[in-house]
């Protein structure tokens, strides 16, 4: 009976001995996740389509389209597209989905669509009930509200999208935290001079019902993060989506370029703030693929079997710098959830739900 008690003693003394080692080597306590909407994996790994650089695709001039995004190889063209991503998270970090090179990431919902898309990452599981992009309150509890509830995080998650139905998908309103879309104005106390800008410009700029230009939420979402320092930031921005619709290749290309910018402001950001500096871990992944050329990137949907392969990129203090995965087992839309909760040192164990990616921390 001693020699039973002394072991179970032991074992759960080295348990705990363990627990408190992990929670003291994870770094991360922030998170940043930016979504851009229907942004392709062939555009994010081989960069610019050339069979998309012409006028028949949106460009009213190829030949200064090719001087800005046309390389030699994919390597140089996806870098000229997206510098940030390639320069520093994919070197510093991890990228998934190139699947000319093995590496496959994919949806789930069977739907390849954005309601379903950003349910499933948020949610962390597919849900057959969530079938339309109708503004509907997401009847799912997100990985944003589930961690606003924990003590630690409460009062400290916030989410902006330029797709007004964001609000609607994070649920903001029932979880007890900001989630603010679309032309929607954002009051913040105190209120600062250029958010008091940012909301007259966005009422007064559409082009689209119900989804603002990306640099309106942008930076409302930098105010926020500025003046009330979240330690989970969530930011969807649309215009990816919005201009392969319209056909427009040229402005989804400056579209994505103009995402990317973002990323290096957002990254640049929190390493110059104190308790983000090499605390922060940064996500990017879109809500779904598209299709191929000559007219099918301009579509996604279950009529676009190949729009449900997406990509995923992680950056951060905890993520071991393997860059590009290449021959690895698939990843899903469904782990994105669970992944952001371990990056916290939280389990994010909800029936159903993918696992968290295990390569992407250390």
């Amino acid at each position: 009976m001693t020699r039973r008690l002394s072991n179970f003693f032991i074992l759960g003394g080295s348990l705990i001995f363990c627990g408190l080692a992990a929670a003291q080597t994870r770094k991360t306590e922030n998170v940043i996740f930016v979504m851009t909407d229907g942004l392709r994996w062939q555009d994010v790994f081989r960069g610019a389509d050339p069979a998309l650089l012409n006028k028949e695709s949106g460009v009213p001039n190829p030949d200064a389209a090719k001087k800005e995004y046309w390389r030699d190889t994919p390597e140089a063209r996806r870098a000229a597209l997206m510098p940030f991503l390639w320069g520093t998270m994919a070197k510093q970090g991890q990228i998934y989905g190139n699947r000319d090179q093995g590496s496959e990431a994919y949806v789930t919902n069977g739907f390849n669509f954005s309601y379903p898309g950003y349910n499933e990452t948020l949610t962390g599981a597919p849900d057959p009930r969530v079938d339309s992009n109708d503004k509907i309150p997401n009847r799912n509890v997100t990985v944003l509200e589930w961690l606003n509830r924990k003590p630690a995080f409460k009062g400290k998650v916030a989410a902006f999208g330029a797709w007004d139905v964001i609000s609607a998908i994070a649920n903001g309103e029932r979880g007890g935290f900001p989630a603010n879309a679309g032309y929607d104005a954002f009051q913040m106390t105190p209120m600062t001079p250029q958010l008091a800008l940012i909301n007259k410009l966005k009422v007064e700029t559409k082009v689209w019902d119900g989804e603002a230009f990306d640099s309106f939420p942008f930076f409302t979402a930098m105010e926020y993060l500025k003046a009330k320092k979240p330690r989970v930031l969530y930011i969807s921005l649309g215009e990816t989506d919005e201009w392969a619709h319209d056909g427009k290749y040229e402005l989804y290309l400056k579209s994505a370029r103009r995402v990317d910018d973002y990323l290096k402001i957002l990254w640049e950001t929190v390493q110059s703030m104190p308790g983000y500096k090499d605390h922060t871990t940064l996500i990017f992944t879109p809500d779904h693929g598209r299709g191929e050329a000559p007219t099918g990137w301009k579509d996604h949907g279950q009529k676009v079997p190949d729009s449900k392969y997406i990509w995923m990129a992680f950056l951060g203090p905890d993520t071991p710098p393997l860059g590009e995965r290449k021959n690895v087992p698939a990843v899903t839309q469904s782990q994105v959830a669970a992944t952001l909760a371990a990056f916290l040192g939280e389990d994010y164990a909800v029936p159903g739900a993918g696992k968290a990616i295990a390569d992407v921390r250390k």
